[in-house]
């Protein structure tokens, strides 16, 4: 499913128009992001949570020259599942 199926799908659930469906779900999805650019964690009970994770620099190896290489450091955003998702998930 993508964006504009999500739009359409919850604009048909909710009884709402498309183009405010749209707007809410831009809106929370701007949310998000921008809570976990400022290193917050985001949190929906039931459904997971959002976080950002740290991975350190470190020394990789290219596999074509077996030479070293360094890995930067980075940020990563992760998902992990809630309880409910995954036992609605798995039934």
């Amino acid at each position: 499913m993508n964006k504009a199926e999500l739009i359409n799908a919850v604009a048909a659930s909710a009884d709402v128009s498309k183009k405010d469906t749209e707007a809410v779900i831009t809106a929370m999805l701007d949310t998000i992001t921008d809570a976990l650019r400022e290193g917050d964690k985001v949190q929906l009970v039931g459904f997971g949570s959002f976080e950002v994770k740290k991975r350190a620099a470190r020394i990789g190896r290219n596999p074509r020259t077996k030479e070293e290489i360094e890995i930067p450091a980075t940020v990563l955003p992760v998902f992990k599942a809630g309880k409910l998702l995954k036992d609605t998930v798995a039934k």
